[in-house]
């Protein structure tokens, strides 16, 4: 209901026209910071808007959902930016993005996967799960917030905005990476705490988000 909105060129589909992206262009020059992805769709035409974008915009950009998909299997693109870079792919998506056809399932194996494609793709990798991990190809650190119940679409997309959110307040990728999952899991286990694991949708962390916050200044 709070969405600022900007219409632009859309196909027969509703999906974004390739004569956008002149008119997305003008838009980020006006942004701090830039999410792309989240509710995207799927087209030829969105995946060449997604890399050049991808490959232009200077300011720190959150990649996610629809993002990845346009830039899944295209390794050489990856490290192909000139701006800051935060991905934020769930296993599945790991798994597409760098070509395999399983994600890394232990612990020591998702810190080593994300490593490596932190490196390779000069970028904070933010590989979710249980014990989510962040890495930026030298460091990394495993989330201990965030429950079952929070394995249900749209909830990713919170995490694309909270890490956004902490990117245009001038945080570090790495660091901004790290407490946005961070309060992203708290969220979910004080909605998990009051509304039970089975019943949480994405709004519900977005409702328990200034809680979230509030514990992190206590």
């Amino acid at each position: 209901p709070s969405y600022m909105t900007a219409p632009v060129p859309s196909d027969s589909n509703g999906l974004l026209d390739a004569s956008a992206l002149p008119q997305l262009r003008a838009l980020i020059q006006q942004a701090t910071t830039v999410a792309l992805g989240p509710g995207l769709g799927q087209s030829p035409a969105v995946a060449e808007m997604v890399i050049a974008l991808y490959r232009e915009v200077s300011q720190p950009m959150v990649i996610d959902a629809d993002g990845l998909n346009a830039l899944s299997g295209r390794r050489d693109v990856l490290p192909d930016h000139v701006g800051p870079r935060v991905v934020t792919p769930h296993p599945g998506e790991f798994a597409r993005l760098v070509g395999t056809q399983r994600p890394p399932e232990t612990s020591e194996d998702r810190v080593v996967a994300a490593t490596e494609l932190a490196a390779h793709a000069s970028a904070v990798v933010v590989l979710k799960g249980h014990g989510t991990v962040v890495a930026d190809g030298s460091h990394h650190a495993i989330n201990t917030t965030g429950n079952p119940g929070m394995a249900t679409g749209g909830t990713g997309d919170v995490l694309t905005g909270v890490i956004a959110g902490l990117l245009a307040q001038s945080l570090e990728p790495f660091d901004a990476a790290q407490l946005g999952a961070y309060l992203h899991g708290l969220a979910g286990d004080l909605a998990a705490d009051a509304l039970g694991q089975v019943s949480i949708i994405a709004s519900d962390l977005i409702r328990y988000l200034p809680e979230a916050f509030q514990r992190t200044h206590q």
